[in-house]
């Protein structure tokens, strides 16, 4: 059961989570698929209501969304249980089925083809309008040194996908 939500109402509780992480949850030939983030942004594009997320190029998560262009945010409400987003913030989905290993329990979709996570009950189901490198010249000299270290003379930077925001509830058992 879903109760229908504006996403703006609880902004802050994305953006409370966002910082100990929240997942994204994408769909593939191959199954679903989620991974914790970190950055993300809400907010109003082209007069539409958007959530930014930000995927590193090396991620299959990446591959995925460009492959289906569709994604839910899953964020607790309340406390969580840390190893949920410890194990999906460190494990490849190509190596391992992240949903089946913790556990967790899938949520039929409204609008698109990606599951929302009933351990994760605030859920925001997005269709991607618009994807974009990080411009990496603007990137200041310090969050280079930071956030992209080199690795064998190679930076992995993000891509960001603005998610339009198609439905918004809370899972309720």
């Amino acid at each position: 059961m879903k109760k229908m939500i504006d996403p703006f109402d609880y902004a802050g509780e994305f953006a409370k989570h966002m910082c100990k992480g929240i997942l994204l949850t994408t769909k593939g030939q191959n199954g679903v698929n989620t991974m914790t983030i970190g950055w993300g942004t809400i907010g109003i594009e082209w007069g539409k209501p958007i959530f930014v997320a930000y995927v590193r190029e090396s991620r299959y998560t990446r591959q995925l969304l460009d492959e289906n262009p569709e994604f839910t945010v899953n964020c607790p409400i309340g406390e969580i249980d840390r190893k949920i987003p410890g194990f999906c913030g460190t494990k490849s989905g190509l190596e391992v089925d992240k949903i089946k290993k913790l556990g967790l329990h899938l949520e039929e979709p409204i609008n698109i083809s990606v599951p929302g996570i009933q351990e994760l009950p605030l859920t925001l189901e997005c269709k991607v309008v618009y994807r974009n490198p990080q411009p990496v010249y603007a990137i200041p000299q310090e969050i280079l040194e930071r956030y992209y270290p080199e690795k064998n003379g190679v930076r992995d930077f993000h891509y960001a996908y603005y998610g339009e925001i198609v439905a918004a509830y809370i899972i309720e058992k």
